[in-house]
């Protein structure tokens, strides 16, 4: 792998103008109106893939949208490394708060980006990361140093909760089989302090009504006398935590790992800087739950969030008007040991029980995961460590991420596999939000590590 980095210098803009090119198709996968382009971004990545190396490459219909599948077996002998990886991207919505339009990539210099960042939706979430994944198998063949097998499983499911995942993965153990699975949808501490992430939250994601008269009111005849759903929902999702910020659904923490003081003071060492959290944020504080840290918080902690809320009238202007029906999605970043459907369940049960007669509640589940922890004393990790070190020259720091990749525990139990989450971002790219983006070093940096992971893990195999 001595030339990679030479490799990876020579072809740069053409990688980047790749990945441009990709980013430019709107594969939303929650909104049906992108069916189209969601087969076209699978095309794509198809195309790309057969050009990368691959000898044999399929677009694998799903009862929702298509898993890209690939592979390159060069000894059925050698370990097998399968990549995977996600297509779809978030709803770029508020469009109003992004500085360029969300599928029409740019390339801008910021203070952590001095060499350049993409600005658009999917940059590094997960378009970026999973197509440094791509060009790294390119380098090993273009080079004739791929040491081992690698499969390639390509979802467009992901954020809307990999809905259809399982029931591929059930339907093709036998072509799935590998040795370990390979990610890239996670970040790093920062350009100077690679991590390998190394636990993921699970997740509950809600949908909650809240209905009262069969129609509109006019505030000032029918206030005060009906219920308000927009009041009584507010009022609803308040009493969820306490003011420690404890969640109140009973029974929420019964299955809560609690980490030992010697864990929390391991993770403790990891570099942080308060203020400069604040300031990257523009918030005056942090907000969580008592009694932790703001890692703590953002990693080994359960949570509840409202993720969006609406009802009545938000037009321009007023209308005085006393609505009908009001609405919320809530998700739930759960931990260990907490199972997701369980969850759902007490959310619902207690959410119900806290509506007046005023009013009717109706809660439905979106979908969910479990969380997932990594051992970091096995080959993988270990091999996935080597390769940090000798691109970056330093030895990575493991860590827990909040964020939640729902399949991952499928994997293991489905495939029998230990998952490396080996991400590349970072934690300002602004995933899920206006202006995403994603640095074209850390995009470069990706493509050079990725191959030395491969040889170090087919040695360790030998």
């Amino acid at each position: 792998m001595d030339n990679v980095t030479s490799y990876v210098e020579e072809h740069k803009d053409r990688f980047v103008s790749e990945l441009i090119d990709l980013l430019k198709i709107p594969s939303i996968s929650a909104d049906s109106k992108f069916k189209n382009e969601m087969i076209t971004t699978a095309q794509a990545v198809k195309t790309q893939l057969e050009k990368a190396g691959c000898d044999l490459v399929e677009i694998c219909d799903t009862p929702g949208h298509p898993v890209v599948y690939g592979e390159k077996i060069i000894d059925k002998n050698l370990p097998t490394v399968l990549v995977y990886g996600h297509y779809d991207v978030q709803p770029p919505d508020p469009l109003d708060l992004w500085n360029s339009p969300p599928f029409e990539p740019v390339i801008k210099k910021t203070e952590l980006h001095p060499d350049g960042a993409i600005f658009a939706r999917g940059a590094c979430d997960d378009k970026g990361q999973m197509y440094m994944h791509v060009k790294a198998l390119e380098y090993m063949t273009k080079t004739n140093q791929l040491p081992c097998n690698v499969k390639f499983m390509i979802e467009g499911e992901e954020e809307v909760g990999s809905e259809h995942l399982g029931w591929f993965i059930e339907n093709n153990i036998e072509k799935l089989q590998n040795d370990v699975i390979l990610i890239s949808d996670t970040s790093m501490i920062a350009k100077d302090v690679p991590s390998i992430t190394t636990g993921l939250r699970g997740l509950s994601y809600m949908e909650v009504e809240v209905t009262g008269p069969n129609r509109d009111l006019h505030s000032g005849l029918y206030g005060g006398t009906v219920g308000n759903p927009i009041n009584i929902l507010s009022k609803m999702i308040a009493s969820l935590t306490d003011e420690n910020n404890h969640i109140t659904i009973p029974g929420f923490y019964d299955e809560v790992e609690e980490l030992s003081k010697k864990e929390r003071e391991k993770m403790a060492e990891a570099p942080y800087n308060e203020n400069e959290y604040k300031k990257k944020l523009d918030i005056n504080d942090v907000y969580g739950e008592a009694g932790f840290s703001t890692l703590e918080r953002g990693s080994i902690r359960p949570t509840l969030d409202v993720n969006g809320i609406w009802g009545g009238y938000i037009g321009e202007g007023a209308k005085t008007v006393l609505p009908s029906k009001a609405f919320a999605k809530i998700s739930m970043r759960l931990v260990p040991n907490q199972d997701w459907k369980k969850i759902s369940e007490l959310f619902k049960k207690h959410f119900e029980s806290l509506a007046p007669k005023a009013v009717t509640v109706k809660v439905n589940t979106h979908h969910g995961g479990y969380a997932y922890v990594t051992p970091i004393d096995n080959d993988a990790y270990k091999a996935a460590s080597k390769a940090y070190e000798t691109t970056f020259g330093k030895t990575p720091i493991p860590q827990r991420s909040g964020g939640s990749i729902p399949i991952v525990s499928l994997f293991e139990k489905a495939l029998k596999s230990k998952i490396i989450l080996m991400g590349f971002g970072q934690d300002t790219d602004a995933i899920h939000s206006p202006n995403e983006h994603f640095g074209i070093w850390n995009y470069l940096k990706g493509i050079e590590t990725i191959p030395y992971f491969y040889q170090n893990f087919a040695e360790a195999k030998k």
